[in-house]
């Protein structure tokens, strides 16, 4: 594949981080490429340190957050005949020099595409909210686009800018990042990492304005929706027509090979477990008659193993475990189980005892979903380790 030429801007969107920032611009320019500072209302006066520097900078009036600061810094780009956009953190955390791994990354392989910078994160200094932040959020998103990545969460990136302007996006904060991953991927503009390193301050050094609380309920709640969004059957507008990927389909003419298909999809322990859980889960909602084709439909739109689910499901057929939901929605309710298994009681009141089914499922079927996801993943593991050893 010919190598591409593109025309890259650094954009270092920043908000009070002066003791930083004048260092970061500097080693920014020091790389070739032409840069960019978005200050995000800060009052801290940092950017007046970049007045003698050779870079571009654009204010805004009022604190709009992280990703109003990135959609800004990409209209400009777009008026100056920019096709890519390059963003670093103000905190020092990225090391500019390394924007060309990612310009190399952009200019060689399939273009648009994101091109993150994933984050080599062995520092001791790292805290242990990042690896955990890192981990959940690649969680979600492999669930909300069936893509892997080693890190959703970097604040290193290259954006084509013309898709990244074209997606309808919300989110102005934090967020943001996720929102832009999500759905540029949905677009059909493929997301690719390349290994960078980072660097984190001792505790009292850094400069972080990301609100435990407050951002991380932002996020939840993206999640839920982007997921939500997920299961509907509505295809979601594309933004390239070179994201055909050339992978064998699941269903092919030949009924065993169909089967091979659906067993080999996300087939490491840990996502057997998830659609284990999911198949538990929804089978001891009362779904009634509809369980199998529900599960189905979820575990594919959110690229699951449908046969993990679909069997897993079959541990929640009548009576026990219904009968268990019931017991449970029941003594949640009144305080008391049910002793009269009259056929007055459990057919008559029909109405009710679904009502208890439901209201009891809501635990039950979480519990038992864990139950055997780790059984499955312990079982995965171990199966794993045996192969390599005799393999």
């Amino acid at each position: 594949m010919a190598k591409k030429e593109l025309k890259v801007l650094l954009v270092i969107p920043v908000y009070n981080h002066g003791s930083t920032l004048a260092d970061v611009t500097c080693k920014a320019i020091a790389t070739g490429y032409p840069v960019l500072v978005v200050d995000d209302g800060s009052d801290d006066n940092g950017w007046k340190e970049l007045t003698h520097l050779d870079c571009q900078l654009h204010r805004l009036p009022h604190n709009r957050g992280k990703g109003a600061a990135l959609l800004a810094g990409a209209r400009l780009a777009e008026k100056q005949g920019f096709e890519a956009i390059i963003t670093l953190d103000a905190d020092g955390q990225h090391d500019p020099a390394e924007s060309l791994h990612l310009v190399t990354e952009a200019e060689t392989g399939v273009w648009p595409a994101i091109i993150i910078g994933a984050r080599e994160m062995v520092q001791d200094t790292v805290p242990g909210a990042s690896h955990f932040g890192r981990a959940f959020s690649n969680f979600w998103i492999q669930l909300e686009t069936g893509v892997e990545l080693s890190d959703t969460q970097s604040g290193m990136r290259l954006y084509p800018v013309k898709e990244l302007l074209a997606l309808h996006l919300l989110k102005t904060r934090y967020d943001f990042e996720v929102e832009v991953l999500v759905k540029t991927i949905w677009a059909g503009i493929p997301a690719r990492s390349v290994p960078v390193s980072v660097h984190y301050p001792p505790k009292a050094e850094r400069i972080s304005h990301f609100h435990k609380f407050l951002d991380n309920w932002r996020l939840t709640q993206l999640h839920t929706v982007l997921l939500c969004r997920r299961l509907l059957p509505v295809p979601h507008g594309r933004l390239s027509k070179k994201d055909k990927k050339k992978r064998e389909a699941v269903v092919v003419k030949n009924p065993f090979k169909t089967l091979g298909n659906l067993c080999r999809e996300n087939a490491s322990p840990f996502w057997l477990g998830v659609a284990v859980w999911l198949g538990i889960f929804l089978g001891a909602l009362p779904l009634l008659a509809c369980h199998t084709l529900i599960i189905i439909y979820v575990a594919h739109r959110w690229h699951l193993n449908k046969i993990a689910a679909v069997a897993a499901s079959q541990f929640c057929m009548p009576p026990l475990v219904p009968v268990l939901c019931i017991e449970t929605g029941y003594f949640l309710r009144t305080g008391e189980f049910i002793l009269d298994l009259s056929w007055e009681k459990w057919l008559l009141e029909i109405h009710v005892r679904l009502f208890d089914w439901f209201i009891g499922s809501l635990l039950i079927g979480p519990l038992l979903g864990f139950a055997g996801a780790f059984l499955v993943y312990r079982l995965g593991r171990k199966w794993q380790g045996e192969t390599v050893i005799h393999g």
